[in-house]
């Protein structure tokens, strides 16, 4: 009961703290011109761990403990897009030319860590939550998403699974990867660098760098830099391809 109470707690802190600084967003982003862009730099910089140039947040971007998000150069963060970390020992870090589209939810938990890397992108409606993922540079991840770095526990049957709390191992993809539309990627997971995942599949396992992986659990039938993928071309094509990845 004491690990619900802090929590209670701490989501009571972070309500106030999510409300203050929506509002001055919400008021600081509706100024035109350029006296709303010189506002909006100055009023960031005293509220955001750090804020690079260039940055660019659309309206109806909402944060939490904005004191514990590093945003780097050229970052830019769509319409109703939601980044929060939930307690003080939390960090978010979006490096430098990180585009996040529209509606992506992006959440710590306790005492969390969550990157994305340089270059990366992360489409419409993708959530991120639990209390390690590490995104690497030039990477690729398409729409509804989901990088889920937690599980709950539930192994006791006489109590609600609410009251038996979660376990952490962490999630890690590594640089130059593309995940297609709708991917699933489970706590305890690394994503091998220049990997791709096709659209739809669950990745339960780790994958080798340089995998082509698709299906429900997820299996590498290729490697990009083999010769082994040309039989299986067409099933990739089928898989991957049908993702829309940037913004238009």
């Amino acid at each position: 009961m004491s690990t619900i109470t802090e929590n209670q707690k701490n989501l009571s802190s972070i309500q106030k703290s999510t409300s203050m600084e929506s509002l001055l967003i919400a008021f600081l982003e509706w100024i035109p011109l350029s006296v709303g862009r010189g506002l909006r730099r100055l009023a960031y910089r005293t509220i955001f761990a750090h804020i690079g140039t260039c940055v660019e947040i659309q309206t109806g971007v909402e944060f939490a403990y904005t004191g514990s998000i590093e945003i780097g150069d050229w970052v830019r963060l769509y319409r109703d897009v939601r980044i929060r970390c939930l307690g003080n020992n939390s960090k978010i870090r979006l490096k430098d030319w990180a585009h996040i589209d529209r509606g992506v939810d992006i959440k710590t938990h306790w005492s969390g860590e969550i990157e994305i890397g340089e270059h990366t992108y992360i489409g419409p409606y993708t959530c991120l939550s639990g209390n390690y993922i590490k995104v690497g540079n030039y990477c690729l991840i398409a729409s509804h998403s989901g990088l889920y770095a937690n599980n709950h526990i539930f192994e006791d049957s006489t109590r609600p699974i609410v009251e038996q709390g979660n376990s952490y191992k962490g999630i890690v993809i590594e640089d130059d990867c593309w995940l297609g539309s709708g991917v699933k990627v489970v706590d305890g997971i690394t994503i091998g660098q220049g990997s791709v995942i096709g659209t739809g599949a669950v990745v339960t396992k780790d994958i080798p760098p340089y995998s082509i992986a698709v299906g429900v659990p997820a299996k590498v039938i290729a490697k990009r830099d083999s010769k082994a993928q040309h039989p299986v071309e067409a099933e990739v094509r089928q898989t991957v391809s049908s993702s829309e990845l940037l913004p238009q």
